[in-house]
């Protein structure tokens, strides 16, 4: 059996190598570093592709771009019987990087998301679709939601019916999206399309801050990990608003990429699920450089800017409710300590 994993150098899609090759599958991976081109010197994979090249027996690599049909049909039809999983990962982003390239973020995001559910359909229908969605796909709807100020974080009202966390039957209309979010509604849409109308089996998971030592952290994308870079190499690290008080549920991309093994086993046509690091693993950006500060015996040199991001979220912990109830079997192993001690480690 074959699983095609794009963006298979970054974060998730590493991972997913690492993870699927240790269960015997063979590994075909595409993924051109149009991260660096994105984000510098910072965000290239090169280093996780030479890992995964020297370390996994099972896996092939293909630098291409998935926003060429021909290419990727070419790969599907290679390998069109063999192929069992497709973990979709490629993507740019970054809310800041696709309001300067709207095009390329639309192409990468939707476009090529779409080119890659075609060639599943044509020459593998068979196969299993895994898309790594975003909760950036609610817009700015969570900003509206009951929010308390406390010391170090801002928290939701202990009344609300999403105090466990945000599921999936909040909003994805009429809000501010970021052109980011935009462009992966669209994708997180059409890989339901193809679920629900061609009756192929893809999965949607709609992610809060993926994260792990494996991610090559940038200033526009990789909180934890960029936060723990800046702490390591001493360089000065910018809190964009919210009084640094923002939350994030964080998911350790072995934590994840577990959950899509589980819902390869017992896929679901069309699906959506939100995952993150829910009640379990979250943190605030103020208690993030707390925990790191902690780690390196160091204050962090960090700069405040009174102005967030657009359409970032003030709060934000995924209910992942849902998928435990179809998946009981799976649980986090990683939690907030945890996963920031691996990226240090990894990165000193």
């Amino acid at each position: 059996m074959v699983v095609v994993v794009t963006g298979s150098c970054g974060l998730i899609g590493s991972e997913a190598v690492s993870f699927f090759a240790e269960k015997g599958l063979d590994i075909v991976g595409i993924d051109n570093n149009m991260r660096k081109s994105f984000f510098g010197v910072d965000g290239s994979i090169l280093w996780n592709k030479q890992r995964l090249q020297k370390l996994q027996k099972k896996y092939r690599h293909y630098s291409v771009d998935i926003r060429n049909q021909n290419k990727i049909n070419s790969i599907f039809k290679k390998f069109s019987k063999d192929i069992a999983l497709i973990v979709h990962t490629a993507a740019q982003p970054s809310h800041d990087w696709a309001a300067k390239d709207a095009v390329v973020d639309f192409g990468v995001n939707a476009q090529g998301t779409l080119f890659m559910l075609e060639a599943m359909r044509k020459f593998s229908p068979h196969a299993v679709f895994i898309f790594t969605s975003t909760n950036k796909v609610y817009g700015d709807t969570p900003n509206q939601l009951p929010i308390i100020e406390q010391e170090k974080r801002y928290e939701i009202s202990v009344e609300h019916k999403y105090l466990k966390g945000i599921d999936e039957t909040m909003s994805i209309d009429n809000c501010l999206h970021s052109v980011f979010g935009a462009s992966k509604v669209a994708a997180d849409i059409m890989t339901q399309e193809y679920g629900k109308y061609f009756h192929l089996k893809t999965g949607v998971f709609r992610g809060g801050c993926f994260t792990g030592p494996g991610h090559s952290g940038a200033e526009m994308h990789g909180f934890l990990s960029y936060l723990v870079k800046c702490a390591v190499t001493r360089r000065k690290y910018k809190i964009f608003g919210y009084k640094g008080k923002q939350v994030r549920d964080n998911i350790h991309s072995f934590d994840l990429v577990n959950a899509f093994y589980h819902y390869f086993q017992d896929p679901r046509c069309g699906e959506v699920y939100n995952i993150g690091g829910g009640r379990f693993a979250n943190v605030s950006v103020l208690e993030a450089i707390e925990m790191c500060e902690k780690l390196t015996g160091e204050k962090l040199d960090y700069k405040y800017i009174d102005t967030n991001r657009i359409g970032d979220h003030i709060w934000w912990i995924s209910d992942v409710s849902k998928f435990k109830s179809h998946y009981p079997a799976w649980n986090y192993k990683f939690g907030i300590e945890e996963t920031i001690k691996q990226i240090y480690e990894a990165q000193k």
